[in-house]
């Protein structure tokens, strides 16, 4: 798994927006930063997490990468947690701690921990194909049998649907417009296949929009109330919801900026905190807190939300295709001697992950007001957390 998740929208970002009352104060305060830890009585307790690291990472907040950032780390010997940064850029406010922001793709994994739910309760077959479980859907050029677990591990071979614009400036000019997820599979099932399912593995929301017509399909029910029941409830998560097509963020946050060039070469952070996700839905327009994520991620690996074998899943990449990293809803990368899964996910404004070693020695959840959230260039906040919190 990747510690910095990239976009399927291009690799770099030129931009021309026209001057305006948009621009932002240039970064003249000194970060600010709150962090608490939390270890045994023992006095022979390693000091673990790497407090030291951690506070050095956060004090790159507020900066040209990052305006905020919220970090909660886990270990078998104790926890650390800490923020920085800034509310908004307006009031230079410190960053709230608890704040709300969009998870962007790691709704993934509460999709996939959904179905494999219902499969837990003989709802639906994993194996089965899901031509059949949603007729009409597809075209005839899907004539090969694709399964719901070829859409769990991105291997399908359905193409990307077509968006609200091509880079950042159209989708900006349009983020208040509503484009549904039907619409966004429609234009997908019109391309046509990529690949045979199961030859390939090609990371793309459209496997998981599909997922969440699989869940109304079988239940008969909406996907948020689906989802709110199976998983969030039973995971404690009670701060995360699904916006739908509401534009702004619920309750308490920090607001997220853009960095975008303007004609005279200089930057401007644009404020991108309201937006319509709609047409993520399933695969990314969560909304959540990183306590909730810590939750999540500690409810599923103990086994407390997917019962096994369906939690087998979560841990498994496609045997067929030996270089594949995802399996149903996670990504694995080795850390030294380790593995750790997880999920990435990012909106314009924000970056975020969530994600641990299997028998949870090892936690790492953030949540980074990223002014580059969807460029495939490393951030430098980013990288400073993650080395930090899994070395």
């Amino acid at each position: 798994m990747r510690v910095r998740t990239s976009s399927v929208l291009a690799a770099s970002l030129v931009l021309a927006l026209a001057a305006g009352p948009l621009a932002a104060p240039a970064f003249a305060a000194p970060s600010t930063a709150t962090a608490g830890a939390h270890r045994p009585d023992s006095p022979d307790a390693p000091d673990v997490p790497d407090a030291k690291a951690l506070r050095a990472a956060l004090a790159m907040v507020p900066g040209e990468d990052a305006t905020a950032a919220l970090v909660r780390v886990g270990h078998k010997d104790g926890s650390w947690h800490g923020s920085a940064g800034v509310r908004d850029l307006d009031s230079g406010r410190p960053a709230h701690p608890d704040a709300r922001f969009r998870a962007g793709s790691i709704t993934k994994v509460v999709t996939a921990a959904t179905v494999l739910r219902l499969a837990a309760q003989g709802d639906i077959d994993l194996d089965a194909p899901v031509q059949g479980y949603l007729p009409g859907l597809f075209t005839p050029a899907f004539d090969k049998p694709i399964s719901v677990r070829h859409l769990l591990n991105h291997t399908s071979g359905i193409k990307a649907g077509d968006g609200l614009g091509d880079d950042f400036a159209e989708l900006y000019a349009h983020r208040f417009d509503t484009l549904t997820p039907r619409q966004d599979v429609a234009s997908a099932i019109a391309k046509g296949p990529e690949f045979d399912p199961g030859d390939q593995q090609h990371y793309l929301n459209v496997n998981y929009t599909i997922l969440g017509f699989l869940i109304e399909k079988v239940t008969g029910r909406s996907y948020a109330a689906e989802a709110t029941r199976l998983v969030l409830r039973p995971a404690g998560m009670r701060h995360t919801y699904f916006p739908g097509t509401e534009p702004r963020i619920r309750g308490p946050h920090n607001r997220g900026y853009q960095a975008v060039a303007r004609p005279d070469g200089t930057t401007e952070l644009l404020d991108v905190t309201e937006w319509n996700q709609a047409d993520r839905w399933a695969a990314g327009d969560m909304i959540s807190t990183t306590a909730d994520l810590e939750r999540l991620i500690t409810q599923l690996f103990r086994g407390r939300i997917v019962p096994e074998p369906q939690l087998e899943e979560m841990f498994t990449t496609p045997p067929d295709l030996p270089d594949a990293t995802r399996s149903a809803g996670l990504e694995y990368k080795k850390v030294g001697d380790q593995v750790f899964w997880g999920k990435s996910g990012s909106r314009y404004g924000y970056s975020a992950l969530v994600g641990a070693t299997r028998d949870l020695s090892r936690t790492l959840v953030y949540a980074v007001n990223s002014t580059d959230a969807k460029d495939a260039a490393p951030n430098p906040v980013l990288d400073a957390i993650s080395a930090a919190a899994l070395k």
